[in-house]
């Protein structure tokens, strides 16, 4: 193998396993540190760079970043990453001081933003420090998106959503709320520079061939369209026997809302079995917790009306049977169909995008009635129209939607200046520095011991299930936020060595707590990897190869299992080792907002 180029960002990037998997690319380690350390603002601003909404992310985030976590490999259960993202905007102060404040010296260019949703908000976010007139539409009261119709309050309070959208509205958008977008083509004609989509997947999936259908309608809602209307209070109450259809996490948010509402025998059935539902395992402990059955296996069959009022569904029993190739494919079991009492259905199958309001001459669309964007760009075949979230290649999450808004962002500044869109596009930025501050001292906590994850609290469900308002996660106190942060085995502190200091003593070898360290003749990859004192099977992450030593070996270093302890170069007698921190942004389209932030080590 040649030797690593550790000078190339994304090596390292790499390597910081959470940082990696969280599609803003938020700088985990280094926010987590700030946290133990009591930095709440200073951690809070970090997230903001990255992920725009800490507060609604440290309830909400679907977590990307937890299942790649090494302490996950280490001891099966992750920091709790999502959470402590929360500690930080749970304790932070004013800061409001850090972050940028118009107005903003007008660069005489002016783009519209359609949908206040969290794409669009992260795309407003990074163009008004530019100076940008920036227009933004939607046709709900108040922004926030999906992130305020869809996601309940016990989940995500209303003050916690109105303050992380008010910090953007604050830097002098033009709202235009209650406003419904009809036409593309009208937006256009009003000479906008660029112009964003940023309108989600607002179209819930329905079951519009299934009998009864129609005459159960009255009965009938619409997973996304009913979350809706709970959240602007249209409606107060629900039936005391609810079907909750489909195994996502709306369907966790339509059962456990269900409960709030009045539902006393709240059922969700899903046709797949419930490891393979697509809800986030959490959601469907959540669930479970709060008395609510979930029923896997089950196929909708029907409505059933009587006298013109819904009284349940039937089911076909299912089972999961996998081909030669692992293909699953859902079989009857041949019992009887199973009914099923309901006072109300509600239906979360699914999402889809809706573009009624744009005209098909304006860009093309593809087969399946998507617009055609590119995944870099974000930019559609109209050079002034962009999309971002779910509107650009369907329903994901908040998180992939803020990521979305950052690069779209770059792009419309890059477009409106006359620059390529493509090839003109920022570096990230980058910094790896020595963590040494003595002969056996890190700038670091490095200890390697078990530590489970610590439990979130949660409150009464005696007292939640009777408020919809109640948030039911209480989050972590300041002792357990400190505790759950130290469990971070700090990926980001990487072990860099230096060829010209070893004398091959294979005194890290020894020490080493995961055999991830060998010194061999070199090889191919794949001989390689079995050559290593512990073989590297994860062919996912890197090994990390020296250029060749004095006595022809090469130092080769799984980079899957390394704890980042510091102890190889803590028993390395010449420094052939040292700890360097590596710090990662993805570069935004305005200034980078650490410039503003002085955060004291």
């Amino acid at each position: 193998m040649k030797p690593t180029d550790i000078k190339n960002p994304e090596y390292f990037h790499k390597v910081v396993d959470c940082q990696y998997a969280c599609p803003a690319h938020t700088p985990v380690p280094e926010y987590i540190r700030l946290i133990a350390e009591q930095k709440y603002d200073e951690a809070y601003m970090i997230n903001w760079d990255s992920n725009v909404f800490p507060g609604v992310l440290g309830r909400t985030c679907d977590r990307p970043c937890e299942p790649a976590c090494r302490r996950g490999r280490v001891e099966k259960e992750p920091v709790a990453i999502c959470r402590l993202k929360r500690v930080a905007a749970d304790n932070k102060g004013d800061v409001t001081k850090f972050m940028p404040k118009g107005p903003f010296k007008p660069n005489g260019k002016k783009v519209a933003l359609i949908g206040a949703g969290p794409a669009s908000l992260a795309v407003a976010r990074d163009l008004a420090p530019l100076g940008y007139e920036i227009h933004l539409y939607d046709e709900q009261k108040l922004g926030g998106g999906f992130m305020r119709s869809q996601i309940p309050s016990f989940r995500l309070p209303e003050s916690v959503l109105n303050e992380e959208v008010d910090y953007i509205l604050d830097l002098g958008i033009h709202q235009h709320f209650n406003t419904y977008v009809k036409s593309l083509k009208e937006i256009l004609d009003k000479h906008y520079d660029a112009v964003f989509v940023g309108t989600g997947a607002p179209r819930g999936r329905d079951l519009p061939d299934l009998k009864g259908r129609k005459e159960g309608a009255a009965n009938i809602h619409i997973g996304i369209d009913w979350l809706s209307s709970v959240a602007f209070e249209h409606t107060s109450k629900i039936g005391k026997k609810v079907i909750v259809l489909g195994g996502g996490n709306t369907a966790m948010d339509c059962c456990r809302t269900s409960r709030r509402l009045g539902g006393e025998q709240v059922k969700v059935i899903v046709r797949s079995p419930f490891a393979e539902m697509k809800a986030s395992p959490w959601e469907k402990e959540d669930a479970q917790h709060e008395d609510i059955p979930i029923i896997d296996n089950h196929v909708p069959v029907s409505f059933v009306v009587e006298n013109g009022k819904l009284t349940g569904m039937t089911f076909q029993k299912v089972k999961a049977v996998k081909d030669d190739k692992g293909k699953r494919t859902l079989v009857p079991t041949g019992e009887p169909d199973v009914f099923i009492e309901a006072d109300d259905v509600l239906i979360a199958v699914g999402q889809e995008n809706s573009f009624p309001w744009i005209e098909r001459d304006l860009l093309e669309f593809d087969k399946w009635n998507m617009p055609v964007v590119n995944d870099r760009s974000f930019v559609s075949s109209n050079k002034k129209v962009f999309f971002g979230g779910d509107a650009a290649f369907g329903p994901k999450n908040v998180i992939t939607a803020v990521a979305h808004g950052h690069q779209a962002a770059i792009s419309m500044h890059l477009s409106c200046i006359g620059k390529d869109i493509m090839n003109d596009r920022p570096d990230p930025m980058v910094n790896l520095h020595s963590m040494k501050m003595g002969i056996h001292e890190w700038g670091y906590d490095s200890a390697v011991v078990d530590d489970l994850r610590y439990v979130v609290p949660q409150a009464d469900k005696k007292v939640t299930l009777t408020n919809r308002k109640k948030e039911v996660e209480l989050g972590f106190d300041i002792a357990t936020g400190f505790k759950e942060a130290e469990r971070c085995l700090n990926c980001d502190i990487q072990t860099v060595f230096s060829e010209s200091k070893c004398i091959e003593c294979d005194a890290c070898v020894d020490v080493c707590p995961t055999s991830c360290i060998t010194f061999t003749s070199n090889g191919e990859e794949t001989d390689l990897r079995e050559r290593l004192k512990a073989p590297a099977t994860n062919k996912t992450q890197d090994i990390y190869v020296s250029d060749i030593l004095p006595t022809g070996r090469i130092m080769a270093k799984d980079e899957d299992v390394c704890l980042h302890c510091g102890l190889c170069a803590e028993r390395c007698p010449t420094s052939a080792w040292d700890m360097q921190q590596f710090f990662y942004n993805v570069t935004k389209a305005g200034k980078i907002w650490q410039e503003e932030l002085v955060i004291v080590k």
